[in-house]
Parts: structure tokens; sequence; C-alpha cells
């Protein structure tokens, strides 16, 4: 079962790299682009076969993809398209200039992508990411919706017998501790809590939100027990609890006078509506958008699980051979296969999540970095009409190149770290 959840990983992986530069292809043609290439993965090529004007083929590295575009760079300002220079960096930018026309054609002058409008320049580049982030919506809310997903629920675990503040590092009662009151009104494991306070309680989030609020205050409690209603009065204790966050998740370390009823809730697959979907995909993308930001501070304590054997952090930085390992140990787990399918659905999709904000970096040569370089063409060349000055004509990237180079270092030894983490000290779901 592990080597087969590896190879749903796989297969997950190559359709988003082939659903990514579909994206790009799609857009390009549409804008009358030609596209001489199609490739899903780099090195040696496995497959291919041409069709119309574009190879479409497969690789043997499946870490990634690209479509091949004429006229990506404008030419140089003496007009030429290639030129040599005994500069390195002069060099590395008219390498990239040539090899942007070393499949020009006769009639191709108009069908290149520098002379397209930089709106539709955009467009092509930011259709490959947007791709990877319909495929990642569309996959948590099949989850969401058709799964479900394991959370709290209104159902009663088990019930304290005395009041224990949260910060105190116990789970047993001591003399003096006072009783807690979901003992002393006679909750029971099993309990269902229908209603808090005379409000209908669905959810668990909503249940804790309505007990904190109401320290001090005796409420009546409708609890199914047996498939009947039975209606059951408590007395709020005043406690200091785990803090929440505006999302309602708990913020470690941190904690908050509130009301207390004293009894721990049940888990279970809950299926969400379409409104708790896009809450839910709405704080997932906020946190993926934190990690991204925080992956520089990461490293550190990345080096030192590769290299010095210490604990890998739950939250460290993972790449596609820990994501196909994740995907393997998912389907060992003890779990019914229905979860074990949606736990690596949403792992393919949680992969497509961080595509589509790492591609949108405004970096080259990320797909960001060309649609920051349209942007600033569009910017400058409206400007200057504004203005009433003459048009400065296209921006040229490939004077950027030098820097793409030094980003893509990092990224090969960032890419590299996580490797070699990921083989000597995985992240572990069992």
């Amino acid at each position: 079962m592990f080597i087969l959840g590896i190879l749903l990983f796989a297969v997950g992986l190559l359709f988003s790299i082939a659903w990514h530069e579909l994206g790009h292809l799609s857009t390009a043609k549409l804008f009358g682009i030609r596209v001489p290439q199609y490739m899903v993965g780099f090195g040696p090529t496995l497959f291919s076969r041409n069709k119309g004007e574009t190879e479409y083929g497969i690789k043997a590295i499946p870490f990634g993809g690209y479509i091949r575009m004429i006229g990506m760079f404008p030419p140089g300002p003496d007009g030429r398209m290639e030129a040599r220079s005994t500069s390195p960096w002069r060099g590395m930018i008219e390498d990239a200039r040539t090899a942007a026309y070393e499949e020009l054609k006769p009639g191709d002058e108009n069908r290149m992508f520098y002379t397209r409008a930089p709106w539709k320049r955009v467009i092509v580049m930011f259709a490959g990411p947007f791709m990877n982030l319909v495929l990642a919506v569309a996959l948590f809310l099949t989850v969401l919706m058709g799964f479900g997903i394991t959370q709290q629920t209104t159902t009663v675990s088990s019930v304290s017998q005395c009041v224990i503040a949260q910060n105190e590092n116990r789970d047993k009662c001591e003399k003096g501790d006072p009783a807690a009151p979901a003992a002393a009104a006679g909750l029971k494991a099993g309990d269902k809590i229908v209603s808090f306070n005379g409000v209908k309680t669905d959810d668990w989030n909503k249940l804790s939100d309505l007990i904190r609020a109401t320290p001090g205050k005796e409420v009546p409690i409708v609890v199914e027990r047996d498939g009947k209603d039975l209606t059951l009065n408590a007395k709020i204790a005043t406690n200091q609890v785990a803090k929440k966050d505006s999302s309602g998740q708990i913020v470690e370390g941190q904690y908050v006078q509130a009301g207390f009823l004293g009894f721990s809730a049940a888990t279970g697959v809950v299926k969400q509506d379409f409104g708790d979907s896009v809450t839910w995909m709405g704080d997932r993308i906020g946190e993926a958008v934190d990690s991204l930001a925080a992956l520089p501070g990461k490293v550190p304590a990345l080096w030192n699980a590769a290299f010095d054997g210490a604990p890998r952090e739950a939250d460290s930085p993972m790449g596609v051979v820990g994501a196909a390992r994740v995907g393997g140990e998912i389907f060992t787990l003890d779990i019914p296969p229905t979860q074990q399918l949606a736990m690596a659905l949403m792992l393919v999709a949680g992969f497509n999540l961080s595509l589509f904000l790492f591609n949108m970096l405004p970096l080259l040569p990320l797909d960001g970095g060309h649609i920051a370089g349209a942007l600033w063409e569009s910017l400058r060349r409206n400007t200057a009409k504004l203005l009433r000055r003459p048009d400065p004509g296209p921006f040229d990237v490939a004077k950027l190149m030098p820097v793409a180079y030094v980003v893509a270092g990092i990224f090969i030894c960032f890419t590299i770290l996580v490797l070699i983490a990921d083989v000597v000290n995985p992240v572990r779901i069992s």
C-alpha cells in the first residue's frame, strides 16, 4: 500500500504539471503565439509526437515542465537576435535572447511572444499558476464537501470531574478543585449537545464560543441521549482556558479567562457546506502565504535536520520526494480507505496551492517575473503616452537574466537541501 500511495502521488504530480503547462499553451495559442514544444518533465525525452506546429512529449525527470514560445525576449538594441560579448553577464543576456529565436521560421515575425500586448502576455504567464489554483480549489471542495474532514463535534467524548486551569500542567483533580459544571449537571459521554442557552449548536466552534461567552451564568443545555432530547442545567464556571485566534484555532502558550463547562468533544468526519469550505480554504491560503514568507527562516532548522541529526519540524519545507513519501504513508494508516483517498487528494491539492503561490513570486525565471516585466512595460509605455513622449518600446526582460540565474541557483541549492532532508530525516505522519 505504501508503493500505491507513492504511485498515486506521482500521477497527481504529473497531472498537475501538465495542467499548469496547458494553461500557458492554450492561452498562447489563443493569442496566436507559436509554441514549438509542450513538455512534461526535464531531461531525455521518453515519448513525443508532433501535432500541428507543436511537439508534445514526456521527459524522464518529472520535477517540472515547460512550453517553448518563440520570441520570449525582444531583439537587442542593434536589432540583432544573435551577438557575442566578452562580458559573462552580457553573455547570459545574449544567450537567452538567442535561445528565444533559435526556432524562428519565415512568417513568425508577428507570432512572437514579445510582440503581444502586455495584457496578453500577463494572461499567458498567469494562466499556468491559475490552473494550479483551479485544481487546488476543485480538490479541496471535493474533499471538504464530498468526503468530509476530521474535526471536533458537539458529541461528548469524556466529562471532567473538576475545574483545572488549562495553563496548569496536570490533568488529575486535587483537593479543593471545584466540581466541573458538566459533571454537576449530569452530562455523560455519548451525549450530543443540540442547543446551548437556547441557541442551536451544530458545530464545535460555535458551541465552544457560546460556552466561553457565558462565564458565571446558569444556562439550559439540550442533549440528545439514547435518541431522546434531555434538558440539563449547568452553571458555567470561569476558568483559565487556551486562547483562540480569529479562525478558531488554539494559540499555543496563550490563555484567557472565559466560560468553562468541562468536557472533551469527540472527533468525527464531518462534511462541510460550501460556505464553511470557502472559509476553510481562505484560512489555508493565508497559512500558505505565511509559510512562504517564513521559508528563508526555516533554512537553519532544515540544515540541522539534514546534517546534524536534529528533529525534523512538523512544518518543515518538504519537496517532491518528501511529499511522495507522505503519500505512501497515508495508505498505511489505520483509517477507512475513503479517508486515505481524501488525505491523498488533500496532499495533491496542497501541492498545487504551493505551485500557484511560488510561481507568482515576481522573480525570473518564475511566471511572476514575466508578469512583473509585462506590467512594468505597460506602465512605462502608458506613462510615455500620457506625457506625449516617444514610445520606449518593449521592456527587455532578457536584461534581467543574470538575476534569474542567481534566483535559479538559490532555488536549486534549496531544492537539494530539502531533498537531502527528505531522504535522511523525512517528515512523518505515522
